[in-house]
């Protein structure tokens, strides 16, 4: 089953008998999923499991679901706030969907946006956080995707929630998308809300109102992902006016696809059609050959557009005769901007 099925599986988009066994099924496997979460939070609450500290100031940058909720744009603008304010930065990230020690679509991106940082990736963290400080001379870690991993101890832990798909269906996997319980987001030092530009306004205070149930202390950010500009596998960049009111083709391989369509066409141009991969996706040479065919099935578009970590594995300036473009996304701090702030300000301080 691809990844679409099983969303539109544990959404309920699929009705029958069949469909409800499945999904059955999958809250069954769910129980022992929560009973193992729920040991090691609790191991790592009450200290029988110890997180290593290091040297530096550690920034984390997480979620309590998997997919996409627009954690590369946070992680960039963070990297380049503190570099900004004169520190060394290295971002450490576990690397998955990496092969043979190569770098991941992520990676690939960070590396394009933030040529001076450093980009660790290793699934012990802990060592790569290390490897930062003593061969990179970090003065501060910012580790992507990491709530979960408690191993290695923060000083500041920031947690996004999708306004788009804010609780993965209200399930723990498999049977929903959580990785663990909304409660655990109070462990937060900051919870931002991303895509809140995305969804109505009844929307977005519904999933404001639940956080605030869970997470009362904690303080909330409100984040949108605006986008900028086209830019080519050659760096070549153009104004997102180039295409709007244009057909388009929308190619990605990232966690919430649905939401990225809407990015593209909140930039003034029109979706004609999409096409989804599993996130992270290695494009091989059978999936370019089968856009291709896709390409040519729909002759009103003018320029496929697609997202800045699959154009780096793309790397392709045209497809099928098309020019291929990605959509440069900038994060815009909507609320809670002197918060964010204040919190960086005093990673800034720990350092001196």
């Amino acid at each position: 089953m691809n990844r679409l099925s099983y969303l539109q599986l544990i959404r309920g988009h699929h009705d029958g008998l069949l469909a409800s066994l499945a999904r059955a099924l999958l809250w069954v496997f769910s129980v022992p999923f929560a009973l193992i979460t729920l040991i090691r939070n609790c191991l790592f609450d009450w200290r029988l499991l110890k997180s290593t500290v290091v040297d530096v100031p550690v920034i984390s940058i997480g979620n309590i679901t998997t997919g996409g909720t627009g954690k590369t744009p946070l992680v960039a603008w963070i990297a380049r706030w503190l570099s900004d304010s004169g520190l060394q930065v290295a971002l450490v990230s576990r690397g998955y969907g990496s092969t043979n020690g190569e770098a991941n679509d992520e990676a690939l991106e960070l590396e394009r946006q933030l040529p001076h940082v450093p980009h660790l990736q290793n699934p012990d963290r802990v060592r790569a956080a290390r490897a930062a400080i003593t061969e990179c001379g970090s003065n501060v870690i910012v580790l992507d995707d990491a709530f979960q991993h408690r191993r290695l101890s923060r000083d500041l832990d920031i947690v996004l929630v999708d306004a788009t798909d804010p609780f993965g269906g209200g399930y723990l996997l498999p049977r929903g998308l959580l990785r663990e319980p909304t409660r655990s987001l109070r462990r937060a030092s900051l919870i931002g809300v991303t895509r809140v530009d995305q969804v109505r306004p009844q929307q977005l205070q519904l999933v404001l109102d639940r956080i605030g149930r869970q997470a009362p202390e904690v303080p909330l950010l409100q984040l949108q992902h605006r986008p900028r500009e086209l830019v080519s596998a050659s760096g070549e960049r153009r104004e997102l006016s180039s295409l709007a009111g244009q057909q388009v083709l929308a190619v990605s391989a990232i966690g919430n696809p649905a939401a990225f369509d809407r990015t593209i066409a909140e930039a003034g141009m029109i979706v004609a059609a999409s096409r989804e991969f599993p996130d992270h996706h290695r494009f091989e040479r059978a999936d370019i050959d089968q856009l291709a065919d896709w390409v040519n099935s729909v002759p009103s578009a003018v320029a496929i557009v697609c997202t800045g970590k699959d154009l780096v594995k793309i790397q392709l300036e045209q497809l099928a005769g098309l020019p291929l473009w990605s959509l440069a996304i900038e994060l815009d701090v909507v609320e809670g901007l002197p918060a964010l702030e204040a919190y960086l300000q005093t990673i800034v301080l720990m350092t001196e």
